[in-house]
């Protein structure tokens, strides 16, 4: 197994499995020889979906897995109690070395729980944030916190910071990124008291390249590189992302089919208009990596199709060749803890 990047994916979690994270699975290391998957999840299901599809048998090992844990499930508890699930099955294969990483459309908060517990913070760590890359006029963009951590901390939105400079550097190509934290205006003294509290920190980080405040607004151009909040604004915002993006396309389809002249207009941009629109669908882009931990875990959507689940299998082999696990330990110091 020394010549693949191996990647455990949660062959049962999401709306759509087994069917589209198998497809997904078979697209990836048929796209990339360096990956091997481990789709974990009940046999039976998992290989009838396989054999519908043409792949090297060396890359794609089945583990079987007896358990589901349900989104509805508390998190904490299903760890604990389902010890043959497909999440913790596919952990505990990161955890031991068997895997390089983790991918699951499941539960997030039993990836998240699971994670921590199993997988484990890399030393100095505080709080593990969910980092998704959103699209923007210029490329893309790291948030970074979107779910993981509500009620989070100065230090830790500093963390944060730091390991997105990282990401965006080594996994994006973004020389020197640019961070701002999301705030309700420019000025320095403005914001809640999480804030503004974290502002002058962050201005203070000799390991960043921090532009201070950023609004909502101007997220979209593309004037950051990685936007620090704590999960709670992170989620909203993610969300508001995806509500409006899909609203815009389907007003932009339906005006182009409302006249005959429209639709003459629609065939002709069609090519350009459809490359357009695919650059600011977030399946692009892959799963959110929960940074900060001894192994890569990607979250997916629960909704995800196979795209999303292929490109985020793909996005573990930069991830690993980067040795951005390595580079985030050197940048979280003992005086961080």
């Amino acid at each position: 197994m020394a010549e693949y990047v191996c990647v455990a994916v949660d062959a049962m979690g999401g709306d759509n499995a087994p069917a589209e994270i198998v497809k997904g699975a078979v697209d990836a290391v048929n796209e990339e020889k360096k990956i091997k998957v481990c789709l974990v999840g009940q046999k039976g299901p998992v290989e009838a979906e396989l054999s519908k599809y043409n792949y090297s048998s060396e890359q794609i090992e089945v583990v079987d897995a007896s358990e589901i844990i349900e989104t509805a499930e508390p998190p904490v508890m299903a760890i604990r109690k389902k010890k043959d699930s497909s999440i913790v099955k596919a952990l505990n294969l990161v955890k031991d070395g068997t895997c390089d990483a983790f991918v699951s459309a499941g539960s997030t908060g039993a990836v998240l729980v699971g994670g921590q517990v199993l997988v484990g913070r890399i030393k100095g760590v505080e709080r593990p944030p969910l980092a998704p890359l959103i699209p923007t006029e210029t490329g893309v963009s790291l948030l970074i916190d979107c779910g993981a951590n509500v009620d989070a901390r100065p230090s830790h939105l500093v963390q944060f910071a730091k390991m997105g400079s990282v990401y965006m550097e080594n996994v994006m190509g973004v020389k020197n990124p640019k961070v701002a934290i999301v705030n309700i205006g420019a000025e320095e003294e403005k914001g809640n008291a999480l804030v503004k509290e974290t502002f002058p920190l962050l201005k203070s980080c000799p390991e960043i390249h921090f532009i201070g405040s950023i609004e909502a607004r101007d997220i979209p151009s593309g004037a950051a590189d990685v936007i620090v909040c704590e999960a709670f604004v992170g989620n909203v915002i993610l969300k508001m992302y995806e509500g409006v993006g899909s609203a815009l396309i389907h007003k932009v389809k339906e005006g182009m089919m409302s006249t005959l002249r429209s639709k003459i207009g629609a065939l002709l941009v069609k090519p350009a208009l459809k490359q357009t629109l695919k650059s600011f669908d977030l399946e692009q882009y892959g799963g959110a990596p929960l940074l900060g931990l001894k192994g890569l875990v990607v979250k997916t959507h629960g909704s995800s199709k196979a795209i999303e689940i292929k490109n985020s299998v793909l996005q573990c082999v930069v991830f690993k060749e980067q040795k951005i696990n390595e580079k985030i330990s050197e940048k979280i110091t003992l005086k961080d803890e």
